[in-house]
């Protein structure tokens, strides 16, 4: 007696097909658009930092000055130059009165060089009569 077997299907091929593998880029390429714009997020950020550091330095250089010399600063308002590396900077320094006559505030404003209506930082120290 012969046996008999039933038909035998077709094989699968090994491999992926034209429809998984579109989908598998369309995958890939949306996870590589967010990290490229995580990163173009980050880099940005950083040199927000930067300069706000760079500032902050300009700002404090000029208070250092003026409470290592002992001074006694005028009133007024006065802008002078103070880069940090290649960063050019301009700072602000507005004297005011205080209620005690003996002392005075110092306000130091830092502001990006030819851009005067963005102030990076302000830094503020009252400052004693050195008499």
């Amino acid at each position: 007696m012969q046996r008999v077997f039933p038909p035998t299907l077709p094989r699968r091929s090994a491999g992926f097909t034209l429809l998984e593998v579109l989908v598998a880029l369309v995958i890939v390429g949306t996870a590589l658009g967010a990290s490229l714009r995580a990163v173009g997020s980050l880099t940005q950020n950083s040199e927000g930092l930067r300069a706000a550091m760079m500032a902050n330095w300009s700002a404090e250089n000029r208070l250092s000055q003026i409470r290592l010399a002992r001074e006694w600063p005028a009133f007024g308002k006065r802008s002078f130059d103070c880069p940090q590396g290649r960063l050019q900077l301009v700072c602000e320094e507005e004297v005011v009165a205080t209620p005690n006559p003996n002392f005075r505030r110092v306000e130091v404003s830092v502001f990006e060089s030819g851009s005067m209506e963005r102030r990076i930082i302000k830094l503020v120290q009252v400052v004693p009569n050195g008499l």
